[in-house]
């Protein structure tokens, strides 16, 4: 009767362990979810960052040429026919 007593104890010790246990994953998965949707939309305002300043480095790019066609004429580059 001790051995069963004690198996019942440690079946109970176990289960009590893996409700624990369980929850401690469903807490992880909820985390690890969020983590997700902050990285996403993380990357989605990086992109647009990059996107932006491709567009600005462009600008200045341009206004550089237009300066050197006045200042500069040996280093000012001609835009491409159309």
């Amino acid at each position: 009767e001790a051995a069963i007593a004690s198996a019942k104890e440690s079946i109970a010790i176990l289960t009590e362990e893996i409700v624990a246990l369980t929850a401690g994953i469903q807490e992880l998965d909820k985390t690890v979810a969020e983590a997700t949707e902050n990285r996403k939309a993380e990357h989605a305002e990086f992109e647009q960052l990059i996107a932006s300043n491709s567009a600005a480095k462009d600008v200045l790019l341009f206004a550089k040429n237009r300066l050197l066609q006045f200042y500069n004429p040996k280093l000012y580059k001609a835009p491409p026919k159309r």
